[in-house]
């Protein structure tokens, strides 16, 4: 029999191991939910809380920071038949302890599969080429999906990323000649515009010169008619005085007239290139006569200067 300094050992004993029954640490960055009699009653948060020993027990511990969750490799079929073989990874955070431990079983797994099936359903109802080209609106696309899906688990999925996304070798293959004929494609084009814009720029060049060539004849042609019309005027003026001085009497007048005639004759026929000798009967006193009279019509005119000048 237990005399009663026993009791009491027994009860303190006892009460000792209730309280610390009854005492729970939880800690930072985890919750713990607590079930009496197997229904859940509350949640713990990070720190020290109290329970009711043997009525009250610890149900769940539940992570409650972000974590991160590969996603296995999987074949996807895309919308034109070509096979690709994806993997990815999911970011997600408990946000409510009591969902995530009593309204879905294994919750890493459920989401798993969630996203995984997502995976296929978004892209098999994409080409190839949008497979490979939109890889951020595949992301918000799934992560739109996942989230919803997993809300009522009191989960939030933070991201989901596709990490990589092989197709077949052959596929690979193939997408490299096509990328390569693609800048071969590109290089020809830009040669043959170059080409094109050095034809036009030596068209153009050359059009310039044309234009500045008949510019010039133009200019000089101008420049000819009016030396000519000079030279006319002045003979036309020499012819005057010719006249003049044949009407007053005087006939070295003539002589001059003839002589300069003569001998602008004479030039032309020495400077013509078709005649390299010339035989031709030659009056030396003919043409010194009308040097005589040259110098009498210049005497001539310059005593009427005298005489207008006095």
């Amino acid at each position: 029999m237990f005399g009663f300094q026993e009791f009491v050992i027994l009860f303190l004993v006892l009460a000792v191991v209730l309280v610390i029954m009854g005492v729970k640490s939880v800690p930072q960055g985890t919750e713990f939910t607590v079930e009496r009699f197997g229904r859940y009653t509350k949640t713990l948060r990070p720190g020290l809380n109290l329970i009711i020993p043997v009525v009250d027990r610890i149900g769940a511990k539940l992570n409650m920071m972000e974590r991160v969750m590969d996603v296995p490799s999987q074949e996807v079929i895309t919308k034109d038949n070509a096979m690709v073989t994806v993997d990815g990874v999911v970011f997600f955070q408990v946000l409510d302890a009591a969902k995530a431990a009593y309204e879905v079983n294994q919750l890493e797994l459920a989401i798993l599969n969630l996203t995984m099936t997502n995976i296929r359903t978004v892209m098999g109802s994409m080409d190839l080429d949008q497979l490979l080209s939109q890889r951020d609106s595949i992301n918000a696309r799934l992560l739109s999906v996942v989230d919803d899906a997993t809300t009522p688990w009191g989960v939030k999925v933070t991201r989901i990323e596709i990490k990589d996304i092989t197709p077949p070798r052959d596929l690979v293959d193939a997408m490299a000649r096509q990328m390569k004929a693609e800048r071969e494609k590109r290089a020809n084009i830009l040669d043959a515009e170059g080409f094109r814009q050095a034809e036009i720029l030596k068209a153009e060049g050359e059009k310039q010169a044309v234009i500045l060539d008949a510019e010039g004849n133009r200019q000089a042609a101008f420049l000819d008619a009016e030396a000519r019309e000079r030279q006319a005027e002045a003979e036309a003026k020499a012819t005057q005085m010719v006249s003049t001085a044949i009407a007053s009497g005087d006939i070295n007048a003539i002589n001059y007239f003839i002589a300069t005639k003569y001998v602008d004759a004479l030039q032309a026929i020495a400077t013509s290139p078709n005649e390299k000798l010339v035989l031709m009967p030659l009056e030396a006193s003919g043409v010194i006569g009308a040097i005589g009279g040259i110098a009498e019509l210049a005497r001539d005119a310059m005593a009427k200067s005298k005489d207008s000048a006095a």
